[in-house]
């Protein structure tokens, strides 16, 4: 049990799907104790063996904690034991952590009499606050349904994890451009211009944007001005004019714009300078469509990078591809339609629709790979598509990230609102995470399409369903 009764620091007592979200997460709670119930242990045990996308991370949390209580004696991990050491930096953890041995406990300390995991862990929670009191004892869950049975119980504090929620709230997400209203020049009170080849490149006061970050777009509402943020210095923006027209007149695999947001989208698609586009925006906007025009263009057209591996998440409903018949690209196929959706889309106007999609794919030498694949590979010189990334958690997406070798470029789309996972919300996903993690990068480039293109049909069940 913690050591310490102060109301100076609090008790946490986590869920099994914290450290399946993160699972290193018992070492975020700076000075604070955390409580690990037995039970907790006892689904990480379960799931760290079973077939399930979250297995690695159980197994990953499971270590991190042996390896802080491999010395410690079971007295000692009753009581506690300190996670000073474990990091560094002003959010080093220097409370401890605990073991709670909830399998045992008293009928009597119980307020939930039925054995199910979460009332057992709830039961851990009450139990701490009516001991520790008055010192704070929190549960951190992300089941929504647990944080209300926990507080109809009688728990005063319960919370969702939010040390990796880098926003409170999805309005507030960088959207990849910002939008001056009238003539962009009216705003601007000094400004010194130069050419760089083909390039205008504008110097202007960093107090016109003080938030800006580097591959931002510039707007204005007149459509006559159209810029990119090169670099941001101490007190200087400095702004590539890309020009409204000709950033509306990019064009790639025979695709061209519909609205500006899909020219800024093409702009970054094609740009060998940056290494990692996001594009975020409703069902319809064309993510899917333009990633994989842009793909075909540079590596058929312009031989940039050598194939195209396209991957998705596959949702937990159907954890398991592996009762699907064939290759595991051919077990793929369902979960990546909208890939070859798209892809009879560009060569709809073709003699042989077919056959163009097969010698285009085997041109490019385009790959349908699983997430659950990717660990452990080194992608080199590649264009990699993540799909409908919204459902992954920021460790996730750390994964294949860090797969991402010397030329690949990736390129991620997803929609926030189409999240599907039990414990992700649109500020908690892990898209969120990456947009707001990678804005300030200058290899990275954030586009949020809000035109649905598809059909009126289509943008009114947006707006209205």
């Amino acid at each position: 049990m913690p050591k310490r009764n102060s109301s100076d620091t609090k008790i946490y007592v986590l869920d099994t799907n914290i450290l399946l979200h993160e699972p290193h997460a018992f070492l975020s709670f700076k000075e604070h104790d955390v409580v690990i119930p037995m039970t907790v242990l006892e689904e990480l045990d379960y799931i760290k063996d079973s077939k399930k996308d979250v297995a690695r991370d159980a197994r990953v949390s499971i270590r991190a904690m042996e390896d802080l209580l491999h010395d410690a004696t079971p007295e000692e991990m009753l009581a506690g034991v300190t996670m000073e050491g474990m990091g560094a930096g002003s959010t080093a953890p220097s409370g401890s952590l605990s073991i709670f041995t909830d399998l045992n406990m008293a009928e009597t300390q119980q307020v939930f009499t039925s054995n199910e995991n979460d009332n057992r862990i709830i039961n851990v929670a009450l139990h701490l606050q009516k001991t520790f009191a008055p010192q704070q004892v929190v549960l951190v869950t992300k089941d929504l349904n647990m944080r209300l049975k926990a507080k109809g119980a009688g728990l005063a504090h319960v919370e969702d994890y939010r040390t990796d929620q880098l926003i409170t709230d999805i309005k507030y997400l960088s959207r990849g451009f910002h939008q001056f209203e009238g003539n962009f020049w009216d705003a601007v009170k000094s400004v010194d211009s130069r050419t760089e080849g083909r390039d205008t490149i504008h110097t202007v006061p960093k107090s016109m944007l003080p938030e800006a970050y580097v591959n931002e777009f510039l707007l204005d509402d007149s459509k006559h001005f159209a810029g990119l943020v090169e670099a941001v210095n101490q007190d200087s923006l400095e702004i590539l004019d890309l020009g409204y027209e000709r950033l509306m007149s990019r064009h790639a695999w025979g695709i061209t714009p519909k609205n500006i947001g899909q020219a800024m989208a093409l702009h970054a698609l094609l740009d060998p300078h940056i290494d990692l586009v996001v594009l975020t925006g409703p069902a319809g906007s064309g993510k899917t469509l333009l990633a994989l025009a842009a793909a075909l263009e540079m590596v058929v057209e312009r031989n940039m990078y050598d194939k195209i591996i396209v991957t998705r998440s596959t949702p937990e409903i159907a954890e398991s591809i592996g009762f699907l018949p064939g290759t595991e690209e051919e077990k793929m196929l369902p979960w990546l339609a909208a890939i070859t959706d798209s892809l009879e889309v560009l060569h709809k106007h073709d003699e042989n629709t077919k056959g163009s999609m097969n010698y285009i794919m085997e041109k490019a030498n385009i790959q349908y790979k699983s997430v659950n694949f990717m660990r452990g590979r080194s992608i080199q010189n590649s264009i990699v598509i993540l799909d409908e990334s919204q459902n992954l958690t920021a460790s996730q997406l750390k994964t294949i990230i860090t797969r991402c070798g010397e030329g690949t470029k990736i390129i991620v789309g997803g929609n926030l609102a189409q999240i599907d996972s039990n414990y992700l919300s649109a500020v908690t996903s892990g898209l969120t995470y990456l947009v707001e993690k990678f804005k300030y990068f200058s290899g990275s480039a954030t586009i949020n399409l809000d035109g649905v293109v598809r059909s009126r049909l289509a943008s009114f069940a947006e707006e209205n369903l």
